[in-house]
């Protein structure tokens, strides 16, 4: 029989106990967490004792473990079983289970395409309308996050399919507080003064960036998020949706002034440490070390919120490295767009007990416990930020719920032949001297050649 909850002091006493008993990670009514919403849903969940959610997706260790003691409090509550296979090769995996009528009951999707592609073939469950407007009132830029869950189904009509279940940040600037402190910098607010720091920089005989775009055969693909997320800061979202579809072209004017824009910052030598010559050949992995050498090779680095895996080991937060929003244009009034991705939860193999879990996904608490264990970043307004495990962590969540429209990287949305393909290399050669107009003219070519 499932649990029953009350969200009084006493009630709460009581569950804390048979939490503990059954080894839930955080026991319920203790940390940082939102357990009052938590109880109030148990309360009145059904026992679904002998039924099981199968969870399909691409965490692996340690991720596997830390989402299934997130859903363990979803097992108390209902009596039912979730059992979460991770694989490397999950892409695959989903498109031959469907196809084979034995999908799991939720897919994690790494991308929305993926899903999209499932939707057009009638492999997907569209979630309920009380989802889709929790989604829109709950997540910070939240017609954003029900645009991207939005996909055409086999007859080709619209409907809302998978809500973000964890999403990485790109639009960051990283820094050395200890070097802007010794120099007198200070954070800038918004692109103008971003700019204006870069020349006072500059002035001052000193080096303002650091940018790499090499990473082997994906060499290109940093330059890639740089015109993202100044297309989103330049130009109306539905703008940016367009030419990640080619409704409008690639060498439209404002991509190709988009592009000249991270020229500003990459083809300039004394704006580039090593000089603009140096950005298409130094490893994205190599270019943030600049930060930290004494004297400092460059004050800012723009990358997104994975970067510190790549940090020199000894490098402490909150006074050798910090990071701020890649501000927007005040002049523009765009609001603060976000650039980023994320893993999208959608249904596969619809059952009762599924949409109680997809209903259990959406509570404070969920997100919490993953918050507090790993790198997981939501826009959920109804977080409690406390339950992040890092100050990093929280700060990257502050701009998740200060943003006022999220999109997902272009280049993942665009065909693998350009975004994964001529949009990279479009951009090595374009660090390397060719015009923005003739780069984005190549790379609209190559996406003609796959119509």
């Amino acid at each position: 029989m499932a649990h029953r909850f009350m969200a009084s002091a006493a009630a709460l006493a009581l569950v804390a106990g048979m939490a503990q008993a059954q080894d839930l990670k955080f026991p319920v009514g203790e940390g940082p967490f939102s357990w009052d919403s938590y109880t109030a849903w148990a309360d009145s969940a059904p026992d679904l004792s002998g039924q099981t959610v199968t969870v399909s997706g691409p965490w692996l260790t340690p991720e596997d473990d830390i989402f299934r003691s997130a859903v363990a409090y979803f097992a108390d509550a209902t009596g039912a079983e979730v059992i979460y296979t991770g694989s490397d090769s999950f892409e695959q995996q989903i498109v031959i289970d469907a196809e084979a009528g034995s999908p799991p009951n939720v897919a994690v999707f790494p991308q929305p395409g993926l899903a999209a592609l499932l939707a057009a073939k009638g492999q997907l469950s569209p979630l309920s309308d009380d989802i889709q407007s929790w989604v829109a009132e709950n997540y910070a830029a939240g017609q954003s996050w029900v645009d991207l869950g939005t996909y055409a189904d086999a007859d080709g009509n619209d409907a809302f399919y998978g809500f973000f279940f964890n999403v990485n940040l790109k639009s960051l600037v990283w820094y050395n507080p200890e070097n802007f402190e010794d120099a007198g910098y200070e954070v800038p607010g918004s692109m103008e003064e971003l700019k204006a720091l870069t020349e006072q920089i500059v002035s001052e005989g000193e080096t303002p960036w650091c940018i790499g775009l090499g990473s082997g055969a994906a060499t290109g693909w940093p330059a890639t998020d740089w015109v993202e997320d100044i297309m989103l800061r330049t130009q109306p979202p539905e703008v940016y949706d367009a030419w990640t579809t080619n409704e409008i072209g690639f060498d439209d004017p404002r991509v190709v002034a988009a592009i000249e824009e991270f020229g500003y910052f990459a083809r300039d030598d004394a704006k580039v440490s090593g000089g603009a010559g140096a950005v298409a050949s130094t490893d994205f992995r190599d270019s943030p070390k600049g930060l930290f050498t004494s004297p400092p090779q460059c004050y800012l680095h723009r990358q997104a919120s994975f970067v510190p895996a790549f940090f020199p080991e000894d490098v402490e937060f909150g006074v050798d490295a910090d990071f701020f929003y890649f501000p927007s244009y005040a002049e523009k009034d765009l609001g603060n767009p976000v650039l980023g991705g994320g893993t999208l939860m959608a249904v596969t193999n619809p059952s009762d007990a599924t949409s109680e879990f997809m209903e259990f996904l959406t509570l404070p608490l969920t997100h919490e416990v993953m918050m507090a264990q790993t790198g997981f970043l939501t826009p959920h307004k109804g977080v409690n930020l406390d339950a992040y495990m890092s100050d990093t962590l929280r700060g990257q969540g502050q701009i998740l719920i200060d943003a006022t429209t999220f999109r997902f990287d272009g280049s993942d949305l665009m065909p693998a032949g350009v975004g994964a393909g001529s949009f990279w290399t479009g951009m090595v050669d374009y660090t390397g001297g060719k015009s923005a107009q003739d780069v984005a003219a190549d790379i609209q070519s190559s996406w003609d050649a796959l119509k």
